[in-house]
């Protein structure tokens, strides 16, 4: 009996010992195990937060932005959401375009726009009405500079989309209509697109391109517009 209670005394010696051993390794264990998870958990961010936020795109035009006479989904700018969705360049696409708008127009619904979308990229395609009402051209001009410059104070990029008349408007409105679009282009430094309906409106086989109005891109021409517009565009998004 005295020997069990000695063997069982030195047991509990001997685990106390142990104890008092190994309870300062733990301290130091588990400061040191906290702070390597803080670590881990630090240096592995959440996807959520590494995520780069998708650029928006706010495009302002007339009828021919907005698929005036053509299925849903088949203008240009539908075709350039499609390119950004399966392309590497990722982009959410506004089209704020309205038939029938004017220079005029898109001034006016521009500060909206802005604040409620609030976009990285605005593309402004605009002034072809203003010719067809024989709206002034230093009109033109001034409403094409004051969206440029508003789309900029709010901290977006401009794309400038130019159109043209056709001959018959006489050479010299026509020459001076087109040099409105360089003028603003190049006084605030913004790039351009020439011709939104090259290869289009300016090739001997045109009315191919056209639906029965003469005046707007059918769906087959879609395409072209894109590309037009595309390479300054991309630019833009890098």
């Amino acid at each position: 009996m005295q020997h069990e209670a000695t063997n069982w005394l030195l047991g509990v010696t001997t685990r106390r010992g142990l104890a008092r051993l190994l309870l300062p390794l733990c301290l130091i264990a588990v400061p040191l195990a906290g702070h390597a998870q803080a670590t881990k958990t630090a240096a592995k961010p959440s996807a959520k937060a590494a995520a780069k936020p998708v650029p928006r795109i706010l495009v302002v035009g007339d009828s021919i932005s907005s698929e005036y006479g053509l299925p849903r989904g088949s203008g240009w700018v539908a075709l350039l959401q499609k390119r950004l969705d399966t392309g590497k360049q990722k982009a959410e696409v506004i089209n704020a375009s309205i038939s029938g708008d004017t220079t005029s127009g898109g001034r006016s619904r521009l500060p909206q726009l802005l604040s409620k979308h609030q976009p990285q990229v605005v593309v402004l395609e605009l002034g072809g009405n203003d010719a067809l009402r024989g709206l002034s051209l230093q009109q033109t001009r001034d409403n094409l500079k004051a969206m440029t410059v508003a789309a900029q104070k709010a901290r977006a990029k401009v794309l400038l989309v130019g159109m043209q008349v056709p001959p018959n408007y006489g050479p010299q409105y026509t020459a001076d209509f087109a040099k409105a679009f360089v003028d603003v282009s190049q006084a605030h430094k913004v790039p351009l697109v020439p011709f939104l309906l090259k290869g289009v409106g300016d090739v001997p086989d045109s009315q191919r391109w056209f639906q029965a109005d003469r005046i707007h891109p059918n769906a087959q021409a879609q395409g072209k517009l894109l590309d037009n517009v595309w390479p300054q565009l991309q630019r833009l998004l890098r």
